[in-house]
């Protein structure tokens, strides 16, 4: 059995990185093993420098396993090289929580059939707040990354998924579960 993929999308800032990581702090899929399973990317930027657990490569690295084949998924945003290798995806059976760029929705789409795409957004004053609180761009280019995403529209299909991160994370998170279980079928239980 393939496993059914949720591609998690959004421009920085909203939170996509938080909600995955408190999901994968709080959730249990029922029954065990996991039938929601949160896939890690390679990336080339140092583990750091991000709150995601990855596997940090260089770009030469990253360039001889692509070539190599080594990765299901793979796209490039930010100056960054992003992957999701094989074994993260296939053989899962069940449920597999991509991070994702939405600027390759469409490719991922191609990939794999019957693929979900989560998007995650957030009010532009709560994503300038998250950015300027990172301290990792000037205030010029945390404002550019705002204009960017305003322009850059995912086009939703009929069982995709959407939700705003507006408000403290663990409503949000509980919201989100709702919706996966809606989605999924999934029985999760959430463990403080």
């Amino acid at each position: 059995m393939s496993a059914k993929i949720i591609f998690v999308v959004g421009p920085s800032g909203v939170g996509k990185d938080s909600l995955l990581n408190w999901l994968r702090g709080h959730v249990r899929s029922l029954p065990l093993p996991p039938a929601l399973y949160f896939a890690r990317r390679t990336v080339t930027r140092s583990s750091g420098n991000s709150n995601e657990d990855h596997e940090a490569v260089t770009v030469d690295e990253f360039s001889a396993l692509q070539q190599a084949g080594a990765f299901a998924l793979n796209w490039q945003a930010h100056g960054l090289h992003y992957g999701v290798r094989h074994a993260e995806i296939q053989g899962r059976g069940g449920w597999v929580m991509v991070n994702g760029s939405r600027a390759y929705v469409d490719q991922a789409r191609a990939l794999f059939e019957g693929l979900a795409v989560l998007h995650v957004s957030a009010p532009e004053a709560a994503v300038r707040a998250r950015l300027t609180a990172r301290q990792r761009e000037t205030s010029a280019e945390v404002e550019a990354r705002i204009q960017r995403s305003q322009s850059a529209s995912v086009p939703l299909a009929p069982g995709d998924l959407s939700v705003v991160n507006a408000g403290a994370l663990e409503a949000t998170a509980q919201e989100l579960c709702e919706l996966l279980q809606a989605h999924t079928g999934l029985r999760l239980s959430v463990v403080t």
